[in-house]
């Protein structure tokens, strides 16, 4: 493939992969705009592959093929409880990714460049392996904590942001050692100094707390979008550069969003420690302090055959229980009856931005109905009833009621002001971010334990005579 044909294959790459950002910015579009990244992506790796000083093919599909399938084979198993674990640990790949070829452009130098060219070109190197590595370690951590391998809560070790800026410090010491040093002897600051940057990228996601891990997953995102971007300036590749640059840019803007649903400060999520404060002290308990009131299956239904407006409130514990198709079942039956039947989604529901959304459309529930935490907060004092279904942490009164709780200032889904909440879950055990939850001994909240799914099932074998089965 000539040269001139290879660029107009990374156009078209391109401007398909801002399509797909364009498509996946609204669910009516989002299957769409993967299509349009999927082909983008074949057509990039086609021009790549059959381009000029491309070589050693046999090699190539020796290592393309096994990854291929490894990819198709985790991409099918995964579900989408795991997502928000493929999605860390797919960054720490980019991260990896970045390291290696930084190492290996630094040990084979390109001769053809001199003088500012060769001095900006070590600039990318160092760089570009200090976002690799601190993305690699970090994605890794957070995959961890996903995982439940390690705890959620954060790490908040004594001046733990002296110790990062000794890190960054030290980092740059060895930046200027590497720029000063004759080629092939300044390996030993460029080794030393992504050892620190791995070390830096663990400690800042260890001092995050598990409330605000999807945030966490969108800077990582982000991270690794830049590192992408920074090898594609080492490779020289103009495609990998506009693909980092979308990732990049499109990772922050999300954090920042996110950011602001949760009224914390963006520049805290860069620096680590992010959602904590030393001075506060997590609680050690687990169960609420107060009187929970329990209900039943037939009660639950009750309510529902009462009830003018319900708004139904996902979060993990329907994903885990894999509810959203008896729920969407149950709300058509719900709307057929005329009642008003709406779902109210936090930014960060799940662990993962999206999460609930991508699980409500799996289910074919309407888009029209699912709304934001924003667009449907006002409308709580006028409901009969909320289901809450698996959400904890995004549903926590203490974010607005206890200004010492390590959640304070956190916008939350005002449930409690309806006139009834049922909330469904298996225990009274705290949510991820590890807070007691006093939303389950308020007055007007009913508790229906076990499991979701099932629970949904029997109100709706209940409500409906003439039962259809749920699809799954």
């Amino acid at each position: 493939m000539s040269n001139n044909l290879q660029i107009v294959a990374y156009i078209i790459a391109s401007a398909l992969f801002i399509l797909s950002l364009g498509g996946l910015s609204n669910q009516e579009t989002a299957r769409k705009g993967n299509l349009y990244g999927m082909a983008g992506m074949l057509i990039a790796l086609t021009a790549t592959l059959l381009g000029q000083g491309v070589s050693h093919y046999s090699l190539l599909v020796g290592v393309l093929l096994p990854g291929g399938m490894i990819g198709a084979i985790v991409a099918s198993r995964v579900v989408m409880t795991a997502m928000p674990q493929l999605v860390a640990i797919l960054h720490s790949f980019v991260g990896v990714a970045a390291v290696l070829v930084g190492i290996a452009n630094y040990l084979q130098p390109n001769s053809t460049l001199v003088g500012a060219e060769a001095t900006i070109h070590q600039l990318e190197i160092f760089i570009g392996s200090f976002i690799g590595a601190v993305t690699f370690t970090g994605s890794v951590v957070a995959f961890a904590k996903l995982q439940e391998l390690i705890g959620s809560r954060p790490l908040l070790l004594p001046a733990r942001h002296w110790l990062n800026l000794a890190l960054l410090g030290i980092t740059v010491g060895l930046g200027v050692q590497f720029m000063t040093t004759p080629l092939i002897a300044g390996l030993t600051p460029l080794l030393i100094m992504i050892a620190i940057a791995c070390l830096l990228g663990a400690h800042l996601v260890l001092a995050i707390g598990g409330a605000d891990m999807p945030v966490v997953i969108s800077m990582l995102n982000s991270y690794s979008g830049w590192a992408a971007a920074a090898a594609g300036f080492m490779l020289s590749n103009d495609l990998l550069i506009i693909t980092g640059a979308l990732v990049g840019s499109s990772g922050a803007i999300l954090s920042y969003i996110m950011c602001k649903a949760m009224n914390r400060s963006f520049l805290s999520v860069i620096l680590g420690g992010f959602g904590s404060n030393s001075n506060q002290s997590l609680p050690g308990v687990d169960q609420p302090q107060g009187r929970v009131t329990a209900t039943t299956i037939e009660d639950t239904v009750k309510l529902m055959q009462t009830a003018g407006r319900i708004i139904i409130v996902p979060g993990y514990g329907m994903a885990v229980a894999q509810a959203q198709h008896a729920l969407a079942a149950l709300t058509k039956l719900l709307r057929d009856r005329g009642i008003q039947v709406r779902y109210g989604i936090h930014p960060v529901a799940g662990r993962l931005p999206g999460h609930m959304n991508v699980l409500l459309a799996e289910a074919n529930v309407p888009y029209d109905i699912v709304l934001e935490m924003d667009e449907i907060n006002s409308d709580f004092p006028q409901t009969d009833l909320v289901l809450v279904i698996g959400a904890n942490d995004t549903v926590n009164p203490s974010a607005i009621e206890d200004p010492n709780s390590p959640i304070a200032g956190m916008p939350v889904l005002e449930v409690w002001q309806a006139k009834t909440i049922v909330v469904l879950k298996r225990s009274l055990a705290s949510g991820y971010a590890g807070v007691e939850n006093p939303l389950f001994t308020k007055d007007n909240t009913r508790m229906l334990f076990g499991d979701a799914k099932s629970n949904v099932e029997l109100i709706l074998t209940q409500l409906n005579p003439h039962p259809v089965a749920v699809l799954t």
